[in-house]
C-alpha cells in the first residue's frame, strides 16, 4: 500500500511540476527518480530513500576541490564523490570562470 501511494505521489509530482520549475538536484539521479527506483525495486524501503534524500539534499552543503576530484559534504557530514553529483552543481552555468594565478619566476 505504501509503495503504491509513494509511486502515485511521485508520478503526480512529475505531471504537475514542470521540469524547468523543479529545483536542481545535487545528484546525477534526481531525488524523485531515485526514490521512484528504490520504491519500485524495494517496495516501502523507498520511504527510507526519500527520508535520506530529504535529509541530505538541501542547500546546506560544501563543495571541496581536492585537485583531481571534487567532493560534496552535506550538513549531516555525508560525503559524496564527484561521479555521484550533478554537473550543474559542480560547474553552474552562471558561475564566474576560475582563472589560474600567473606563474612566478
Amino acid at each position: 500500500m505504501i509503495k503504491a501511494i509513494l509511486i502515485l505521489i511521485i508520478k503526480c509530482y512529475w505531471l504537475i511540476i514542470p521540469r524547468s520549475s523543479r529545483r536542481k538536484c545535487l545528484f546525477k539521479v534526481s531525488c524523485s527518480h531515485y526514490v521512484y527506483q528504490q520504491t519500485k525495486i524495494n517496495g516501502h524501503a523507498g520511504l527510507r530513500a526519500l527520508l535520506f534524500r530529504i535529509k541530505n539534499c538541501n542547500p546546506s552543503y560544501q563543495i571541496i576541490d581536492l585537485g583531481d576530484e571534487k567532493i560534496l559534504v552535506t550538513k549531516t557530514n555525508k560525503v559524496f564523490s564527484e561521479k555521484e553529483l550533478n554537473k550543474l552543481i559542480l560547474n553552474p552555468p552562471n558561475a564566474p570562470e576560475k582563472t589560474k594565478a600567473p606563474k612566478q619566476c
